[in-house]
């Protein structure tokens, strides 16, 4: 797959194009009926006209109000919607993300509206990826919080995590109670196409993989190999990293409270690191989403 260079988004950009919150409802307003507003009374497609000074439309026919934001992370909420569009800037222009102490900084706003908003955001970003095919890394990790202790498997006071890359293609990082076979195994059978090829090291719980029909090649790190022809799991790993990196440069602590939404968030972010779109609008289209 050739590697697409992302286009870049300014801050100028920003500015420019959501120059205050009627803009930015315009804009939420269009991506959430791109062939105009369906009028629930009128019961089709009608003219609508904004309301000065309401985040709400309203039906040219009857009169009938719409909000755009209503059902998004945004409904309900007392911070302007230029404010999201901007938290939403901020939190996509780094490969590792911010801290919510960083965007109370950034916004001017109290830590408890920062942490709110910056957990609404990463909520959106869950994407659920149905297969992996072909050529798949699989590895396990432990990501650690406040308590530092013995590192790798077995660590104590630290979170296990489990994830799944396809070469080239998408991860899945999920927080996960054990790496016995019976947490890890069904996992892998519910991602991974049957006949791809698995990649792993040399941890046991592997062991079944060519039983359930797929080609499975290892890579021997207790050896000091980590790379044998094209046995590696060098991707994954450098996924790893990144999230680690990430943790502890940006937000230094994660409970396992939360880490499901940060995985999610550093999955969606190297999930569509190579799409021509800016990392922002691919972020900010997630609006459109609906709160679960």
């Amino acid at each position: 797959m050739k590697e697409i260079k992302q286009q870049r988004y300014s801050i100028n950009d920003f500015n420019n194009q959501f120059p205050n919150d009627d803009a930015c409802l315009e804009w939420l307003k269009n991506i959430r009926y791109p062939d105009g507003i369906h009028c629930s009374k009128c019961n089709k497609i009608t003219s609508h006209y904004k309301v000065t000074g309401r985040p709400c439309y309203v039906c040219d026919i009857c009169g009938h109000h719409v909000y755009p934001m209503a059902g998004t992370i945004l409904e309900k909420s007392a911070t302007s919607i230029r404010l999201w569009f901007y938290a939403i800037f901020i939190m996509s222009n780094t490969r590792c993300g911010v801290s919510a102490k960083e965007l109370q900084r950034q916004l001017r706003v109290t830590y408890k509206t920062a942490w709110r908003m910056f957990k609404q955001i990463r909520s959106m970003l869950n994407e659920d990826i149905m297969t992996l095919l072909n050529e798949v890394e699989i590895d396990e990790t432990y990501v650690g919080g406040k308590h530092h202790g013995k590192r790798g498997r077995g660590s104590e006071n630290k979170t296990p995590v489990f994830g799944m890359t396809e070469r080239k293609g998408d991860v899945i990082a999920m927080v996960v109670p054990d790496v016995k076979s019976k947490t890890i195994i069904p996992a892998i059978k519910e991602k991974v196409l049957s006949k791809s090829i698995i990649y792993t090291d040399e941890f046991p719980t592997y062991n079944q993989l060519p039983r359930l029909g797929y080609q499975h090649k290892r890579v021997h790190h207790a050896q000091k190999i980590y790379v044998a022809g094209e046995a590696h799991t060098n991707t994954i790993e450098g996924f790893w990293s990144l999230v680690k990196r990430g943790i502890s440069g940006a937000n230094h602590a994660i409970s396992a409270k939360y880490l499901q939404g940060y995985l999610n968030a550093y999955a969606f972010r190297w999930n569509h690191r190579s799409d021509d779109s800016p990392m922002f609008l691919q972020m900010l289209s997630r609006l459109s989403s609906l709160k679960v």
